[in-house]
């Protein structure tokens, strides 16, 4: 028997809809409002939420969002008396399975109501497929069975049904953009195309130009026109990287294309249809991002409807043992299968991973290159590496010596204090410089010795 929770303000209403739907089979629960519909969804299993649009405090359309980025599995649908085109592409783009306008005939609701438990059962089962035929060491491309790994991995798999736009959160290095791979192929639209750019990495003067397009001649070097990315992604999902540097500028055009789903090429009198799905990464905190005024918060809110944590490697535990494993064999492509030696394995879980999972990998390139046997051994290693090695073996000496002073060589002293800054500036290199007090290109130059460079920059 499955659950349909009834939501509108008019309790004649509620009883109207619950009498109908129990006599044909249908469970009923009811709510007067958005906070009763929510607390009905936390305390009892639902399958699918009948809401009405115009309700006192939050409308159906608000619930529907708040639903979406809590119970995406469950379909919504928005009912309404004041039906038309425009109040049903709203409702839609608020994440509802569809829309049905007042009066509607039983048989009319039946149906959608069987069509969107139909919907829900089918997501189900291929969720659980890809469970039990996905990789057991990872999910959809990402590797890794930690306990945060884990609730990523359900969240990646619930919101990938969801045409909502999904932010990802996380340290520079976490794999956000693996993460937005994995929504992408999980999604509907996996036959459609994924397209990615870097915010930070296109100048401010360009960016509106990549994003929408251009017509010929709608500046000195526009010879030809350019599709933008946006058109581009038509019927596929953008990923828009590094979100939080995109300049004031470009925001508010970027809020109305997503708004009115229509685009405007730079030069240009006419607009293009668009059909896309965003994604969006950030290593910011955007809150307070949108409190210096730095981010407009209603492009803010309309990306964060669902947002993601990509977690940090060091609270992955030995997942970097797995993560290593992999890089192992992904750059030993035409070599006999490397391992590591357990003090390999005993500093790579000792290491805080400030660059986190694309440090690992730059790591295990660089020691594959040096390494021409059958296993990792430490000196294989950045040297840094070693060097932490050594420290702690000559405190384990001193120690059994009762001689342990704490004292450490002034590189190491360097090395340690140049990585903390860095990893609590959330990668941001330019405010790391700024607090040890050297120029970036210096501290690049630091980080690359250590082994832990980007290739951004």
């Amino acid at each position: 028997m499955a659950t349909v929770l009834i939501v509108d303000d008019e309790s004649s209403m509620r009883e109207l809809l619950a009498a109908e739907l129990c006599e044909h089979g249908w469970t009923t629960r009811s709510a007067g409002d958005a906070d009763e519909a929510m607390a009905a969804l936390r305390d009892a299993q639902v399958d699918i939420v009948l809401t009405d649009l115009r309700m006192p405090g939050r409308s159906g359309n608000e619930l529907c969002r708040e639903i979406v980025r809590v119970r995406p599995d469950v379909p919504v649908v928005v009912m309404s008396g004041f039906g038309s085109i425009d109040a049903a592409v709203e409702a839609i783009r608020f994440g509802a399975y569809d829309f049905l306008t007042k009066p509607f005939e039983h048989d009319a609701l039946e149906l959608l109501l069987q069509r969107a438990l139909h919907h829900r059962r089918v997501s189900d089962e291929l969720r659980t497929l890809r469970r039990v035929c996905g990789n057991a060491a990872g999910f959809a491309g990402m590797v890794g069975t930690s306990t945060a790994m884990q609730r990523m991995y359900d969240l990646v798999d619930r919101f990938s049904a969801s045409e909502a736009s999904v932010l990802l959160v996380g340290e520079s290095g976490t794999g956000k953009e693996l993460a937005a791979r994995a929504l992408h192929r999980c999604s509907p639209r996996a036959d459609g195309p994924f397209v990615a750019v870097n915010c930070a990495a296109v100048p401010e003067q360009l960016l509106e130009s990549e994003l929408f397009g251009h017509a010929k001649g709608a500046f000195t070097d526009a010879r030809q026109e350019r599709t933008g990315l946006l058109r581009q992604a038509h019927r596929g999902t953008l990923f828009l990287d590094e979100i939080g540097d995109m300049s004031r500028a470009v925001q508010p055009k970027l809020l109305r294309a997503l708004e009115e789903r229509r685009v405007r090429p730079v030069g240009s009198d006419r607009e293009i249809a668009i059909d896309v799905r965003v994604i969006a990464a950030t290593n910011q905190d955007m809150l307070d991002a949108v409190r210096r005024g730095d981010f407009r918060s209603d492009l803010y809110y309309r990306l964060a409807v669902a947002t993601i944590a990509v977690p940090a490697l060091r609270d992955r535990g030995d997942d970097v043992l797995l993560l290593a494993a992999h890089f192992c064999e992904t750059f030993a492509a035409g070599r006999d299968a490397v391992g590591l030696s357990p003090p390999v394995e005993s500093a790579l879980r000792r290491h805080r991973w400030p660059g986190n999972v694309r440090e690992l990998r730059n790591a295990i390139e660089y020691a594959l290159a040096l390494c021409g046997g059958a296993e990792l051994q430490l000196h294989h290693l950045p040297s840094h590496f070693q060097q932490a090695a050594a420290s702690t073996e000559d405190a384990v000496d001193e120690a059994d010596d009762g001689l342990a002073s704490g004292f450490l060589p002034l590189g190491e002293v360097e090395r340690r204090h140049i990585l903390r800054v860095v990893e609590a500036s959330a990668g941001n290199k330019s405010r790391a410089a700024k607090i040890l007090g050297i120029d970036r290109k210096t501290l690049y130059a630091r980080l690359l010795r250590y082994g832990v460079a980007d290739d951004e920059h």
